[in-house]
């Protein structure tokens, strides 16, 4: 924020400007490959794993139930499945098991090696990019022949070059990094539920 002492309506002005700023800067070509990669995993039944920390562990939390349920809601369609997704970070008893029994740092690598098969897919999402868990998770999937997708901020932090695909809100608040990656899910949900109501002739990208 640039203001000395704003008022609430120019703190409301600029705050917006600012996170409206950092989502128009996101690279819609990043946005469309984590997205394809996403699709093939629906297409050959992988599963989708999805992990974050703090307000990331939320965002992944409703980032698999978009994908579980909203994609194809509850009207009868030519889908007969859904997509294979679960939040590593939902299992409350399972998190605080591997963190007590061996390290924080564990919690969702054990649970990549549990449940994760070649052809999975794990998304991370981490505003900072070091979280250790998460690159842990990501060398685990890389060992696994899982594929990768990070939703980063910042500058991609440590986990970036190690990702199959990654979409960077280069931003340095947290706040705006998060407020962007719940956008970037509900884009990812809503192009999927047109894509997957499409009759299967039709096509329907990411920049329709």
């Amino acid at each position: 924020m640039d203001l000395a002492d704003p008022t609430i309506e120019e703190f409301v002005a600029l705050y917006l400007q600012e996170v409206s700023g950092h989502l128009r800067a996101i690279s819609p070509a990043a946005i469309a490959r984590s997205g394809e990669l996403l699709l093939r995993a629906y297409e050959d039944g992988a599963q989708v794993l999805v992990a974050g920390n703090g307000g990331s562990a939320s965002t992944a939390s409703h980032l698999a139930c978009d994908l579980g349920k909203t994609v194809l809601g509850a009207e009868p369609t030519s889908r007969t499945s859904r997509f294979r997704v679960v939040s590593l970070a939902d299992n409350v008893a399972l998190l605080t098991a591997w963190a007590n029994d061996v390290s924080y740092d564990a919690v969702f690598a054990e649970q990549v090696k549990s449940l994760g098969r070649p052809g999975d897919v794990l998304v991370v999402i981490t505003a900072s990019g070091n979280s250790a868990n998460v690159i842990k998770a990501v060398e685990v999937a890389r060992e696994r022949q899982i594929a990768t997708i990070g939703l980063l901020g910042f500058d991609g932090g440590a986990v970036r070059e190690m990702l199959d695909e990654h979409i960077v809100v280069t931003s340095r608040e947290y706040g705006h990094v998060e407020s962007a990656h719940v956008v970037l899910c509900h884009l990812l949900t809503e192009w999927f539920k047109q894509r997957l109501y499409t009759p299967a002739d039709a096509t329907v990208g990411l920049d329709a």
